[in-house]
């Protein structure tokens, strides 16, 4: 008589952690029995790397082979139509479990990434299995994707539509003909859900909402996934960045991250170590091998004795880092990042504004939400100059506009206030858990 979920992430970090989160909080429903189905490689670091995972938890992995691995010295926005087909690969995988689950248990819920339609459209081959689509970006920037894409069937009395970048300058062209074929199976499916809630997003997730868009397809907003962690204190062992932000005063760092797909120039890393060191303020600076186009050439690309110069006014992190426990942190005071939605999302449930350098895919439009809609945040260059080297000053200007007083001090507030309201809609009788369980409700029905 039970419900099974099952999961169907697409095989990438960002979209994992979200699926991941959202897997740990349905599997404390009665009667809901979740699945996660991925890649063993990164089933494995999801679960090692996850804020607040609880490894007792009940949900069951199933482990798939490996697709396509990235390539950090390439540009993403490139690989990403050959990851997309690589991963179609995975469809007979899924139909097996999906199989296997329809046998077992009365109602099977598909919950599956916009881009791994192909991989799960045999469940509509079964009566007791339906499926959610489940959107890794912004509402703002589907609703503005999908607007567009069905030419514009309603007025939108924006400014912020004169702001909004093409996206033809976000995505590989190639991009666009597979999306288009992953999307085509959201007409068998029973609605969409989003990393998202009415709070952020209520404007736009009503436009979606709308019959020229939706059709009959209902809209879940069932976020923030990440639960508004605030760490966790009884961890015996902290990583070193949270061990030095303890030592420092209250709103007093900022933390320079850009997500896992972003790889820099030689010179803009340059720029960057320089910027930080000229801009007087204390930073957590976290600098992957993506970033670097590979690990070993990392220390190349900065100053010499940089991380001697900088002493305890900075802290390069080489590897992973907690990043949503060091946003949570009460010292960190602003983020200069990316604007992929996991950091949008984590940054303002963490309530902590933003300096937004967005590289590529939905990270432009995310930008436009952060700065424009939500006026949080500030852009670090315009978009329309995302070819050019951001230079050490402007990233030193950008650092002490966000985390001075004035107008940094300003956009803090507005986030402080949203994180708070964010962290009000997820508790016990909020808007976003009065969602979830009407989501739950619907279907266990």
């Amino acid at each position: 008589e039970r419900v099974a979920v099952l999961m169907a992430p697409f095989p990438l970090n960002g979209h994992h952690n979200q699926l991941l989160h959202l897997s740990g909080r349905l599997s404390a429903v009665p009667g809901l029995a979740v699945h996660f189905a991925s890649t063993a490689d990164l089933n494995r670091r999801t679960r090692d790397r996850i804020p607040g995972w609880d490894p007792r938890s009940a949900v069951v992995f199933h482990d798939f082979p490996p697709t396509m691995e990235t390539n950090s010295a390439a540009d993403f926005s490139e690989q990403l139509p050959a990851l997309i087909s690589s991963s179609s690969s995975l469809r007979r995988h899924f139909a097996d479990v999906i199989r296997r689950l329809c046998a077992e248990y009365r109602r099977v819920i598909v919950v599956y990434d916009s881009l791994m339609g192909v991989c799960v459209q045999d469940f509509a081959s079964f009566e007791n299995a339906e499926a959610y689509v489940f959107h890794s970006v912004s509402a703002f920037t589907m609703f503005f994707f999908m607007w567009e894409n069905a030419g514009k069937p309603f007025d939108v009395d924006r400014d912020v539509l004169t702001d909004l970048p093409s996206l033809d300058g976000c995505f590989a062209t190639e991009f666009f003909r597979l999306a288009e074929e992953q999307y085509r199976f959201t007409e068998y499916c029973s609605g969409r859900i989003y990393n998202t809630c009415r709070i952020i997003e209520d404007e736009f997730l009503k436009m979606l909402e709308k019959p020229e868009i939706a059709g009959d397809k209902k809209q879940w907003a069932l976020g923030p996934f990440n639960q508004v962690y605030y760490g966790n204190d009884c961890e015996s062992w902290r990583h070193k960045s949270l061990k030095w932000l303890d030592e420092q005063s209250e709103k007093s760092v900022i933390l320079v991250c850009f997500g896992t797909t972003t790889s820099f120039s030689s010179v803009q890393i340059w720029e960057l170590a320089v910027g930080l060191e000229m801009s007087g303020h204390k930073f957590i600076w976290v600098l992957r091998e993506h970033d670097a186009k590979g690990k070993l050439f990392i220390y190349l690309f900065i100053p010499k004795n940089y991380e001697e110069r900088i002493g305890g006014r900075g802290v390069m992190v080489t590897d992973w880092a907690p990043q949503l426990d060091i946003l949570s942190h009460s010292s960190t005071g602003g983020f200069m990042s990316h604007c992929g939605w996991n950091s949008c999302i984590e940054s303002i449930s963490a309530g902590v504004p933003i300096a937004a350098w967005p590289i590529h895919s939905d990270q432009p439009r995310n930008a436009v939400l952060i700065t424009g809609i939500l006026k949080i945040g500030f852009a670090v260059r315009d978009w329309d100059r995302r070819k050019e080297t951001v230079t050490s000053s402007e990233i030193a200007n950008s650092v002490k506009r966000l985390m001075e007083e004035g107008e940094g001090k300003e956009m803090r507030r507005r986030a402080e206030k949203l994180g708070g309201d964010v962290a009000a809609a997820v508790a016990e009788g909020g808007m976003t858990r009065r969602e979830i369980d009407s989501f739950i409700a619907h279907v266990t029905r």
